[in-house]
């Protein structure tokens, strides 16, 4: 009886698949393979690419995501420490740091169990950091107040200590507050101290600016009394100036009083008739009486011709 070529070709393909699918696994990027041997963990594969292994039930193989992992906490009721309730809710970001840890610790490493686990971790670190802040670090008026990220760090920290007493084979990789809220019975007292801060704020920001007006006024009174008593100053060395000027000019015109009164009044009738103009005066008054000699000799001249 004759073979069929193609049917020994395809059972020989068969036998190698089937053996293929005994022996040797493959190792996707992204992910880490435990190989347990009789159920304990024995080895990892990280690297991508195939592996050999012993059949089942000798050994058997284990893929584990390596890539980060997230989740969101339920919204819980907290008290902070001055007694007010805040209603919050957490997201984290957690990775298989050991593989042949986390899989013993979690029904053939089951990513759903250790979400469960993990929870629990988060719901007690989270009360446990809350109920240190007051609601001011939560909610206030002032932004510098605020303390989120210190508060997220301290509940990631508490975490990661705990997965690591615990030997989960976990690394959180971070945490944060995705949703905030306070009970209506907290809102109004909320409101009441946001106001009260804002009018206290408000009222040292005026404080600070009356302060600072004071400063300048007393600057610009220091710098006004300083500019007089400089002015004054010059003033009198000017008059100084002038007086002495004076006498030096009082000296000279005591030698001859009739030329210095002469010219003191034509100096003054030169002011006055500095622009064009037509005068009405009384020739016995000064310095109009110089011109009761110029009428004098003006009619003599007239007489003689």
């Amino acid at each position: 009886m004759k073979k069929n070529p193609l049917a020994l070709t395809i059972a020989l393909l068969l036998i190698i698949v089937f053996g293929a699918w005994l022996f040797c696994g493959q190792v996707r990027k992204s992910t880490v393979v435990v190989i347990t041997t009789f159920g304990k963990p024995t080895r990892t594969k990280t690297e991508p690419g195939l592996y050999w292994r012993l059949p089942p039930p000798i050994e058997w193989a284990y893929t584990f995501d390596q890539r980060i992992q997230n989740f969101e906490d339920k919204m819980d009721e907290t008290l902070t420490s001055d007694s007010y309730t805040l209603v919050v809710m957490v997201y984290v970001g957690w990775q298989i740091n050991d593989p042949k840890v986390f899989f013993p610790n979690f029904a053939n490493g089951s990513i759903a169990e250790a979400e469960k686990a993990l929870e629990g971790l988060v719901r007690s670190a989270k009360k446990q950091v809350i109920g240190k802040h007051p609601l001011a670090d939560f909610v206030s008026t002032d932004q510098k107040q605020l303390k989120f990220e210190a508060i997220e760090r301290e509940i990631l920290e508490i975490i990661q200590k705990q997965v690591n007493d615990k030997g989960y084979g976990i690394s959180m990789q971070y945490l944060g507050i995705k949703k905030l809220e306070l009970p209506e019975s907290v809102t109004q007292e909320v409101f009441k101290r946001m106001t009260s801060d804002r009018q206290r704020l408000i009222s040292g920001i005026q404080s600070e600016g009356e302060a600072e007006a004071s400063k300048i006024r007393s600057a610009a009174d220091s710098k006004s009394a300083a500019m007089l008593a400089q002015a004054d100053s010059e003033a009198t060395r000017i008059r100084g100036l002038a007086q002495a000027k004076a006498a030096e000019s009082f000296a000279i015109f005591q030698q001859n009083p009739e030329l210095a009164n002469f010219l003191l009044n034509l100096n003054a009738m030169e002011a006055s008739l500095k622009d064009r103009a037509t005068l009405i005066f009384d020739n016995h008054t000064q310095p109009y009486n110089l011109f009761q000699g110029f009428s004098t000799n003006v009619s003599n001249q007239k007489k003689a011709e």
